[in-house]
């Protein structure tokens, strides 16, 4: 519950580009190999978290 209230008073796109730019930076230090998946799903993640940014949410 205190998680949750805590996420609330943050911008959520902020949150998630935070978490966009931590992932992108780790993989190619840690030479993993990359899924279409997982490429797929950083793809997104960006794009969610550049909309709600635009959106101010």
């Amino acid at each position: 519950m205190a998680l949750t209230n805590s996420l609330a008073g943050r911008n959520l796109g902020m949150l998630l580009l935070g978490l966009w730019l931590i992932l992108t930076g780790l993989l190619p230090l840690l030479n993993m190999r990359l899924s279409s998946a997982v490429t797929t799903g950083l793809a997104v993640l960006g794009i969610v978290a550049g909309i709600l940014i635009l959106l101010r949410r």
